[in-house]
């Protein structure tokens, strides 16, 4: 694969591009800019792990903290075998940034182990999460780094995390982690937070192009948490889901997609192939279908160069992290799509992580309809003040968000000063 390539998909060579730029428009002091461009620190452990079949593995896992200047690191972990230290550094910088534009009190963590959870038993999944958190005891807590579920991490995985911790401090702390079941401190409305955040941006940017929804026709790859739900809560708003995809298989219908009966089909058959009245399709091949609205909600660098110019959509809203390169942006710009970015339009999930953070450290819960309101209302003063940035300084709306969160947390470090 080509040199070049391989640095456009580099998921932290693509951070950096975009942020450096965004420094760069704000006119920020370079010695500024070398503080919050890097990581504050990084972490990688060696797990042990004994398997069922008595074997004895060593996983090898990270935790990448990027800040902690707005308030304590944030950011999820994931299991996936190809997991990279550039991968975790690229999502603890990202996360930075979302909380920023959101203007939710964290810094950005992330953190992962190199596994395939599908060939480990729910018994070594276990051991590995109790071992994974025995090793980095002295890095988390509820005032210093909050780790949340993603990629093949769940509830379950976060109440191992949170037992774990709390075993070794003697006393219960269920603010050490976020995404927990309801029942050991976890949010009502957290399941749905990052797909319902999805649908609102999509909201107002529907709005602002002078669109409807019942006239919106949408893609969606990935048919996670993330896109399952934003599938879901647009097709009640009126949408027309007319393409989604997992990485296995994908269906197109121009007439739309029955999301309901499409998420019963696929909890019982555990594939979308064969669901009536609509034609497969490959997940590469929706990405370029046509449609308004195009929501990547799967893995980084789906769009690129090589297909960003047969990208046919009105407005790109990011579910994943990283989903495309800084190549691509350019290409998309010249096009005319409206870019809704990664850092602002799936910040949804980490609001509403911050408000379950906050409803522990309280121990008073909100309604689901407190929290969904309070998600409301963060997501659209937060999507309103990137496009403001984006007209006031002329930019797109990716570096504008870039900018926004940059600003916010440079004047944070500038009011507290270097300590020395």
């Amino acid at each position: 694969m080509p040199t070049a390539y391989l640095e456009e998909v580099n998921p932290w060579e693509a951070q950096v591009a975009r942020s450096d730029v965004a420094a760069q428009k704000l006119k920020l002091d370079d010695g500024l800019w070398r503080i919050l461009r890097e990581p504050s620190r990084e972490f990688i452990v060696h797990i042990p792990v004994q398997l069922d079949n008595g074997h004895l593995e060593v996983f090898t896992g990270f935790r990448v903290q990027h800040s902690i200047d707005r308030g304590p690191a944030k950011g999820g972990i994931r299991y996936t075998p190809n997991v990279t230290l550039d991968e975790t550094r690229a999502l603890a910088s990202w996360m930075t940034w979302k909380c920023a534009v959101v203007n939710i009190p964290f810094g950005g963590a992330a953190g992962g182990v190199i596994c395939d959870p599908d060939k480990m038993s729910k018994r070594e999944l276990e051991r590995l999460t109790r071992r994974y958190t025995a090793e980095l005891m002295e890095v988390l807590g509820p005032e210093k780094d909050v780790p949340g579920p993603d990629i093949n991490t769940d509830g379950q995985i976060m109440a191992w995390i949170m037992d774990t911790y709390s075993m070794h401090v003697h006393h219960t702390v269920t603010a050490v982690v976020t995404g927990k079941p309801l029942e050991l401190g976890g949010s009502h409305g957290r399941v749905e937070a990052t797909g319902r955040g999805l649908m609102i941006v999509c909201d107002e940017a529907v709005k602002r192009l002078g669109m409807s929804p019942d006239r919106t026709r949408v893609v969606i790859q990935g048919f996670g948490n993330v896109g399952s739900n934003a599938a879901r809560l647009m097709r009640r708003r009126g949408y027309k889901i007319v393409g989604v995809s997992t990485s296995k298989s994908g269906l197109y219908s121009k007439n739309g997609i029955d999301i309901e009966a499409l998420s019963l089909y696929y909890q019982r058959e555990r594939t979308l192939e064969g669901f009536p009245d609509s034609e497969a399709i490959g997940s590469a091949e929706l990405l370029l279908a046509e449609c308004d609205i195009l929501v990547p909600a799967a893995l980084e660098n789906q769009i690129t160069s090589r297909n960003a110019e047969k990208v046919r959509a009105k407005i790109l809203c990011e579910g994943a992290n990283g989903p495309t390169t800084a190549e691509a942006d350019e290409i998309l710009v010249d096009k005319g799509v409206f870019v809704i970015p990664d850092i602002l339009a799936n910040s949804g999930g980490v609001t509403v992580s911050y408000f379950e953070w906050v409803q522990d450290r309280q121990g008073y819960f909100w309604t689901e309809s407190m929290v969904n309101d309070h998600l409301q209302h963060t997501m659209r003063t937060a999507f309103m003040e990137v496009l403001k940035y984006a007209e006031t300084h002329k930019v797109s709306n990716r570096i504008a968000a870039y900018m926004l969160a940059i600003d916010r947390v440079a004047y944070t470090l500038r009011q507290r000063g270097i300590y020395a």
